[in-house]
């Protein structure tokens, strides 16, 4: 046999750094995964439970029965001139997406641990799906509130058109806080004992249960330090209308924080994303 009829060798050339100049690009050509992990999440999230996704009703109104009592019937706190179950309610709605998202993205990556470890694809699919899942029982939520305004013939104003605005900046808020720790949850498990923590805490220091009115003018601006103030604040603005009013600098500060937190939260999950199969 001479060299001609020796076949060459074919070579195979990897390239540096191309995973990273295609990620972004591999987010929309793994959107199939995106939806199937989504899907399969809100299906398993109330299976074999007796009441299935009323559980995303009854959580959030007897929290605001909780509060209306404490707040509005004992403590007699101002309620801008709505009814106070509306009040709380504005403000449970975009609290609960936050925290239930905190929740179930800190814990994302360890639950699908097993498909991250063989499989390659963005990471970032993981924790976005989550968050979808959380936006689902936002939604379901949202019922309640239609049927509190039915109840006490509320009728919204046009600021109701903004809902969809400051819904997004909750969405980027959870998205961003959601990134922090579901990279930080990967490295150190010490974090899902800090999680629940977190949210408790965080539902009373954010005027959840009463308006941020009663907070002091001159501690407004350092109370806006706490993100979740800014979107509560615009969550009833838009909902309640009339007596309602949004803090401008305390906004501005807590949209600011939200921003911030999201462009950094993808920043270090990216940054620790090579780490995840091996560490997982």
């Amino acid at each position: 046999m001479n060299s001609q009829e020796i076949p060459s060798k074919q070579k195979l050339v990897i390239e540096a750094g191309r995973t990273e100049q295609q990620y972004w690009k591999d987010l929309w050509r793994y959107r199939e995964l995106f939806y199937f992990l989504a899907w399969r999440d809100i299906l398993v999230r109330y299976k074999q439970t007796a009441i299935g996704m009323a559980w995303a009703l009854i959580r959030p109104f007897l929290t605001m029965v909780v509060f209306t009592v404490v707040f509005g019937n004992l403590a007699k706190l101002p309620s801008e001139g709505v009814p106070y179950p509306i009040l709380v309610f504005a403000g449970m709605l975009p609290w609960q997406f936050f925290s239930t998202a905190l929740s179930e993205c800190s814990n994302s990556l360890i639950s699908n641990a097993n498909l991250i470890s063989k499989v390659y694809f963005p990471r970032l699919i993981v924790p976005t799906s989550a968050l979808i899942v959380s936006f689902v029982d936002f939604m379901i939520s949202g019922m309640i509130l239609l049927a509190l305004m039915a109840w006490y013939n509320f009728v919204p104003d046009w600021r109701i058109l903004t809902l969809p605005l400051f819904t997004l900046i909750a969405f980027a808020a959870a998205m961003g806080a959601g990134l922090w720790l579901a990279a930080l949850n990967v490295e150190y498990r010490d974090f899902r004992f800090v999680v629940p923590f977190l949210v408790q805490f965080g539902l009373y220091i954010s005027p959840v249960g009463f308006s941020s009115t009663i907070v002091s003018q001159k501690w407004r601006l350092l109370y806006s330090l706490n993100p979740m103030v800014g979107v509560i604040d615009g969550f009833r603005w838009a909902i309640l209308g009339g007596e309602s009013q949004i803090y401008l600098p305390g906004f501005a500060l807590s949209l600011a924080l939200v921003i911030l937190l999201l462009f950094s939260g993808i920043w270090y999950f990216r940054k620790m994303e090579r780490k995840f199969a091996d560490v997982i």
